[in-house]
């Protein structure tokens, strides 16, 4: 079976359908790293968008439960220019059957490296996914919202009884996050983003996490002056779209880049340390540096190649922010120590109680 992918600037690419018959569209973004499709397709970060992988093989150590970051296939739908196809070990299942038994389709011998020159030409931009047997659908606006005020559920889930009581608020998180915070001995309680800052108080924590998640951080601005209030009585640390969030909460304003930084191999500058690490990103939106003045914010790391904003630090609360994911999963884990200096930063809190 064949099938094309057509962006919205009118460029078409073809290439072998896998997977059931279906026609789908999406944003269109790409993923650079040579590993981790397992954790990319399962991160909710990805939710609703198209991936290209850069990479000329995707497959080829097929998928472990192991590794994936949450119960589903996030992505709409996985471009590659060639899909592995052949044994594997461990009892891994295939990326194709992975793919399938999650109705999500893939479009192999595709020329990825033409579609990622358009996006980097044009930007990421809406595009559709199309089986041999289906028209072009009605061309829509690309989806960035993935928040309302509230939610159908207010559960709240404690995972682990470590000395640490730490709450992760919930925007959609990687299951990496949560399992680091696990191996360094924290209670973690897993908080929806709308809860009420009553129920928050009533938990004893000792620290916040804000999680990464999909979409455009303005579609939580209602909830703004409540993650301010939360993040000015607990020590907070935030990633990616928590890093966004809590910078919009201080009266920061974020813009959508043209095509995003979605790999395993970003360089960032500690502009403390004067450092340069690499890093794991997966992200459409920055914080602008100009709305920055208002604000009681510094910057901590700027990104190497375009000088855009990776990380904050509050000027007298501890609060910290970064847009890269130091758990990486995919990628380097040259920032883990992050989750052991917040960690350092709550405990020291513990008995002075911010919140009190």
């Amino acid at each position: 079976m064949s099938g094309t992918v057509t962006l919205a600037n009118g460029k078409v690419f073809n290439g072998k359908w896998h997977g059931k018959a279906s026609a789908i569209q999406g944003e269109i973004v790409f993923f650079t790293g040579m590993t981790g499709y397992e954790e990319v397709l399962t991160d909710p970060s990805y939710k609703g968008q198209i991936i290209v992988f850069s990479y000329p093989l995707i497959g080829q150590y097929g998928i472990q439960s192991l590794y994936a970051q949450s119960d589903l296939i996030q992505a709409a739908g996985i471009i590659v220019a060639n899909l592995y196809e052949g044994p594997l070990c461990n009892e891994a299942l295939s990326l194709a059957a992975f793919a399938n038994n999650h109705s999500i389709p893939i479009l192999s011998g595709v020329d990825t490296r033409s579609v990622i020159q358009n996006i980097r030409d044009s930007g990421t931009m809406q595009s559709q996914l199309l089986h041999e047997s289906f028209s072009e659908l009605a061309w829509e606006p690309v989806q960035t919202h993935f928040f309302s005020a509230t939610q159908t559920t207010q559960e709240l889930l404690t995972i682990g009884n470590g000395a640490t009581h730490i709450g992760l608020i919930d925007f959609h998180y990687k299951s990496s996050i949560l399992k680091q915070l696990l191996l360094l001995d924290c209670k973690v309680t897993i908080i929806p983003y709308a809860t009420s800052t009553e129920q928050l108080d009533s938990l004893s924590l000792d620290g916040l996490l804000f999680s990464n998640g999909p979409g455009d951080p303005a579609a939580l601005q209602q909830l703004f002056p409540t993650y301010r209030d939360w993040a000015e009585r607990y020590p907070s640390f935030g990633i990616c779209l928590g890093h966004q969030v809590l910078a919009s909460a201080f009266g920061a304003k974020t813009t959508k880049l043209a095509y995003g930084h979605r790999g395993a191999n970003h360089p960032v500058m500690n502009l403390q340390t004067k450092r340069v690490s690499m890093s794991s990103q997966n992200h459409s939106y920055v914080v602008e540096s100009d709305s920055l003045t208002p604000t009681p914010f510094s910057v901590l790391y700027k990104n190497v190649n375009d000088g855009s904003i990776e990380g904050l630090v509050h000027d007298t609360l501890p609060v910290t922010t970064v847009q890269f994911h130091p758990e990486a999963a995919p990628g380097p884990t040259d920032h883990l120590e992050l989750f052991e200096q917040f960690l350092h930063v709550a405990k020291q809190q513990e008995g002075v109680k911010v919140h009190a």
